[in-house]
């Protein structure tokens, strides 16, 4: 049974401030660049006046030491716990996970070299570099909503009977999305067909709008997903469909919502668009 030790802090599967199954004590030193990534911006000189022409300032990627100790009560099970260790700190994309009030997290790989240091037969201290291509830290709970295409219920009905009385109502087709954090977050739409020329309208607060319009047919069983932070348009899982994609990428500002609406030509009970997002926080 793994006992926390302080914040839980895992880094993949692995936990950095827990004593574990096999005995074993991690304990989590540091974790720098965890708080806050580079900002990247320019200044150009005022000709003949003081101060700067400032440019619009990005995150860069998002460089994260974490360090620490390993405390084993045998050699052997030392000698195992830092190769679970340098199988954690991987070459590929892995989650680091702090469990904070709002548990966040970030997908980072190694970028730099993980340094083991030999205390005694039992126990070693580490330090290893880290970056995540994306500096967003993202709530933990991926948020999800979905809906079928618009349909109208009511109106008009034959035979009639004086006084005619229209009414008529328009349910499904809209689902809102809400980000807590304190920077911008782009959710992923994913379209599941039949849908013919489908359209996704994206209503802002102050009352702007962002709209992805699908310049093709989506046949039943097929699975359309777009992601508008990786600006991709995927059919079935492998084929590339982002020529067919016409409009402008939506990305829910911080603290703020987005109010997400579909339509396509022809109704179909059997189509379902889901869109999902996760807050983030710089």
């Amino acid at each position: 049974m793994t006992v926390q030790l302080g914040t839980p802090i895992a880094l993949g599967t692995l936990q950095l401030n827990a004593v574990d199954d096999d005995g074993v004590t991690w304990l989590h030193s540091d974790l720098k660049g965890w708080s806050s990534a580079p900002a990247r911006v320019e200044f150009q000189p005022r000709q003949a006046d003081h101060g700067a022409w400032p440019s619009p300032v990005y995150l860069d990627g998002r460089p994260v030491t974490i360090t620490g100790k390993i405390a084993a009560p045998t050699t052997a099970a030392r000698d195992a716990a830092i190769e679970r260790l340098i199988a954690a700190v991987s070459l590929t994309d892995t989650t680091l996970t702090v469990s904070e009030t709002i548990p966040k997290q970030l997908t980072l790989r190694r970028s730099g070299d993980l340094l083991i240091e030999m205390i005694n037969p039992y126990s070693v201290t580490y330090s290893a570099l880290m970056t995540a291509a994306d500096p967003r830290r993202y709530s933990t709970t991926l948020q999800t909503q979905s809906t079928g295409l618009p349909s109208t219920t009511g109106g008009l009905t034959v035979p009639v009977t004086l006084p005619i009385n229209l009414t008529s109502s328009v349910t499904g087709g809209a689902f809102t999305l809400i980000n807590d954090g304190s920077i911008g977050t782009r959710p992923v739409f994913t379209i599941q067909g039949p849908a013919i020329n489908p359209i996704i309208a994206c209503t802002h607060p102050d009352g702007s709008t962002d709209q992805l319009s699908y310049a093709a047919t989506l046949v039943l069983g097929d699975s359309l997903v777009i992601d508008t932070d990786a600006h991709s348009v995927i059919l079935n899982g492998t084929a590339s469909r982002r020529r067919y994609l016409s409009g402008s990428w939506p990305e829910i500002g911080p603290v703020s919502s987005l109010a997400v609406q579909w339509s396509a030509p022809v109704y179909d009970a059997a189509a379902l668009l889901t869109g999902t997002c996760r807050s983030a926080w710089m």
